[in-house]
């Protein structure tokens, strides 16, 4: 049984009153606006006939003229309403003209309502910019009551509508109250666009690949499995888009992107939702120095384009630091676990108390060691290089370090912006890699199952150039450019738990 507060029981009778008036809450004509708030403010002409529409915010009644605000995509401002100059745009209503103020205004419409105004610009004494409201329109009647978030003179706001579980539950409310919230989104918008610029002037493709795979590959990941009724097959949501991204490298392209939406079946945290967003280039005859090169550039460009001010806290001068993962970890840890076999490892891992089980392989013992002790530790942008094989199994063997390979990942405020590698075009060694993670696999969770792409390898066979791929993670580049702590807050729509007793 769905509960309904009292406000929410009032605004449902008003909604029944408004009908029985004549005058339909939701109607279905369009609405002609002739300006938005931005644009009055910038061009404010007193006198001028205008019409908006937007949220009514504030209303305050007072005798024979009220005052309230009005919000629309671009603002706030000030509307005045008086007794004698207000009419409603139907010529249905069953109400006199002389009682639209007193009845209509004062006891039907409420804040939160969507409205239509016509009216005349002018200014009050206190020379605010101002429109006196001649014709009102609801277009939309609100039965659920907003938060009210109060601000006083001095800027100090009261009842704020800050409950994080709340907010990401309900963002359509949290962009409603929170003015700031849509500023986040609206820098997102901007910084996509801003980095498919800048690859576009460089005449790199942005290409589509399937979302739906017959195969989780390009990554290692527990995915989400679903069921197509035609083809009676399994399905699952990319992982990643790696693999063909790499097919179209080889059927002649020269520079691939995507801006991929991804999908992990693993833990949610304040950097991991299960649905996320990267960015996936790949391009020919190009190695991973190369590609460290090209990152700097790239994210340099994009910082100060979104950074008005110099922020003291990160320093993003190039050349970025190159710190090899083995240095790093030795640095702080104390170990130098470079050529270690597994029990050694985890050994290493008891005595730095870092997670560790039977079922882990060196590749993840290794992650562990370098996310738990040394990855807070990079605040600027520093690329950490050469991994072990083990990490790798679609990345190059290094051309001078033996066991490593030829991968890097940037690092920026504690956490991992970037993955890229010289990508392994060599088809009998992917096949044995493949081969050898899939029998690790076996002996591990299924959280960090593999398998082998045969039409992959198939389209390796037929020869793909040497080629510099990476895969920038946008979600947390937003977090990094917005100076937000969790990636919630750059998602407009982050997953949740259901919620307790079901909907109200």
């Amino acid at each position: 049984m769905t509960y309904l507060s009292e406000q929410q029981i009032i605004r449902r009778k008003k909604l029944d009153q408004l009908k029985l008036l004549g005058i339909n809450p939701y109607p279905s004509e369009e609405y002609i606006v002739t300006t938005t708030i931005c644009n009055i403010q910038k061009n404010f002409t007193e006198k001028e006939t205008i019409s908006i529409a937007g949220r009514l915010m504030r209303l305050r009644i007072l005798g024979k003229a009220s005052f309230g605000e009005i919000k629309d995509h671009t603002g706030y401002m000030q509307i005045y309403f008086t007794q004698d100059h207000l009419f409603l745009s139907s010529d249905q209503i069953k109400i006199k003209k002389e009682d639209i103020y007193n009845i209509f205004l004062k006891k039907l419409i409420d804040i939160g309502d969507i409205i239509g105004i016509k009216g005349i610009l002018f200014k009050t004494k206190m020379n605010e910019m101002t429109i006196h409201v001649h014709m009102l329109t609801l277009l939309s009647k609100s039965i659920r009551p907003l938060p009210q978030v109060k601000v006083d003179k001095n800027k100090k706001t009261y009842d704020a509508f800050s409950n994080t579980e709340q907010r990401y539950r309900m963002r359509y409310v949290d962009l409603i109250v929170n003015d700031h919230i849509k500023d986040i989104f609206l820098k997102r918008t901007r910084i996509i666009q801003k980095i498919r610029n800048f690859l576009d002037d460089k005449g790199y493709l942005e290409v589509e690949t399937p979302i739906l795979q017959s195969i989780p590959g390009g990554a290692i990941a527990r995915p989400f499995e679903t069921y197509h009724n035609t083809l009676g097959i399994p399905l699952y949501l990319r992982i990643a888009n790696e693999l063909y991204l790499k097919r179209l490298i080889i059927g002649g392209f020269h520079a691939v992107y995507e801006f991929s939406r991804n999908f992990r079946n693993e833990g949610m945290d304040r950097i991991h939702n299960p649905e996320f967003t990267v960015l996936e280039l790949y391009v020919a005859y190009k190695d991973y120095y190369w590609m460290m090169n090209f990152t700097e550039k790239l994210i340099k460009w994009i910082y100060y384009k979104f950074q008005k001010k110099e922020n003291n806290h990160i320093n993003f001068q190039t050349p970025f630091p190159r710190i090899p993962i083995l240095d790093s970890i030795k640095k702080y840890t104390g170990f130098d676990i470079q050529g270690m076999g597994l029990e050694e490892l985890r050994k290493v891992c008891k005595k730095l108390h870092i997670e560790e089980n039977i079922k882990m392989s060196k590749a993840k013992l290794i992650e562990n060691i370098f996310e738990e002790r040394c990855e807070k530790n990079y605040i600027h942008p520093t690329f950490i290089i050469d991994y072990p094989l083990e990490m790798c199994p679609l990345s190059k063997k290094h051309r001078y370090k033996k066991n490593l390979s030829e991968r890097f990942e940037l690092i920026i405020n504690g956490q991992e912006i970037a993955n890229a590698y010289s990508e392994l075009n060599d088809p009998i060694d992917q096949l044995d890699r493949l081969r050898e993670q899939m029998k690790l696999s076996e002996k591990n969770t299924k959280d960090e199952s593999i398998s082998i792409d045969k039409d992959f390898i198939r389209a390796l066979e037929f020869g793909m150039p040497p080629t510099a791929g990476i895969g920038v993670g946008i979600d947390r580049l937003v977090m990094l450019l917005t100076k937000t702590k969790s990636i919630q807050e750059v998602l407009f729509f982050p997953q949740m738990r259901p919620e307790k007793g079901g909907k109200k």
